[in-house]
């Protein structure tokens, strides 16, 4: 299986554009099938900045470290992978850089949101309702949680509840009541092939029922693996690890992360002015971070069309300027 089989990873020119820079440590936390840390470390490479840096992958799932352990093993020297969650981005960076890479400060970060090329087009996933396989939806296969046991076993309330919260449906209380009824009348429902029929017999217009779909697995994704929530803490561990005019990259794919990062990056990136009403000359601190895009940076009409995944893909990158302990008006001191 080639990388580009397992996942087709999305801008890659424009991520190494706006985060190889200087020599340093670079964070992959969504490693995937490898292709933005091989595009990572061979512009380190061509820059002359590879002997003094060092990449670092991460990913949950077991099958992602593999693919990626035979695309870069060429590079192993200068790699090191690791099997884990992003959300703990800041222990797994001291813990390799306290192996060996003293004094060694972090340049970049990247985060490819969401689910990969190969999660979703493999059946025994979970993932997509276009594909007939068990009803699992875990990035790390080892999880506990999987989308059955939240359909099988949640109340009617709680899953009308995901489905708005997390896939912003607006039936979703329609939906969930026949997911209650299913299971009352037929029992269990344990694959994509039930679930995506329950979900068209409660929305009967044909031309709604595609985007219905989407925005229901995506919901269930979304709740089985806390992506909400890991995003918050990777985002705010991820900055924290950042040496001086580091960059963090992020690409996300649906409206609820990209207003996340949006958010965020910009918080992190306003000076302090004190309560409004106080007219000041100079803000009470400088912002610690700025932004590299103030606009989210798309892809082109070329790679949409070779991969329709990029089609919903933004991409925003953030630059830390001076140190969080000397900002104390920081979100994060």
């Amino acid at each position: 299986m080639t990388n580009e089989g397992y996942h087709r990873p999305v801008m890659v020119r424009e991520v190494v554009a706006l985060l190889v820079r200087r020599a340093g440590i670079y964070v992959d936390g969504t490693l995937g099938g490898a292709g933005h840390s091989l595009a990572i470390l061979q512009a380190l490479r061509e820059d002359g900045f590879e002997r003094d840096s060092f990449l670092i992958g991460i990913d949950q799932d077991r099958f992602a470290i593999g693919e990626a352990e035979n695309k870069l093993a060429p590079l192993h020297e200068r790699v090191r992978l690791v099997q884990g969650n992003f959300r703990d981005i800041a222990g797994i960076v001291k813990d390799v850089r306290d192996s060996g890479l003293p004094g060694m400060t972090v340049a970049g970060i990247v985060l490819d949101l969401g689910v990969s090329s190969f999660q979703i087009d493999t059946p025994e996933r979970g993932f997509s309702y276009l594909r007939a396989g068990p009803l699992d939806m875990r990035m790390n296969p080892e999880g506990e949680l999987s989308a059955s046991d939240i359909v099988n076993t949640y109340e009617e309330r709680e899953l009308a509840d995901i489905f708005f919260r997390y896939g912003e449906e607006k039936k979703s209380r329609r939906i969930a009541g026949a997911v209650c009824a299913w299971r009352r009348e037929r029992g269990g429902i344990n694959s994509t092939e039930e679930l995506a029929s329950i979900v068209r017999h409660a929305v009967k217009e044909p031309e709604q029922q595609i985007k219905t779909l989407a925005r229901v697995f995506q919901a269930l994704r979304v709740a089985v693996n806390d992506e909400l929530g890991v995003l918050e803490a990777v985002l705010k561990n991820g900055v924290e690890c950042l040496g001086l005019l580091g960059r963090m990259a992020v690409i996300s794919y649906h409206s609820l992360e990209d207003r996340m990062v949006k958010q965020f990056f910009r918080q992190l990136a306003t000076d302090d002015w004190g309560p409004r009403g106080v007219g000041l000359r100079e803000p009470l601190h400088r912002a610690a971070f700025r932004l590299v895009t103030r606009k989210p940076v798309v892809a082109g009409d070329e790679e949409v069309e070779r991969n329709s995944r990029a089609r919903s893909a933004k991409l925003r990158v953030i630059e830390k300027q001076a140190s969080l302990v000397e900002s104390p008006g920081n979100v994060w001191t």
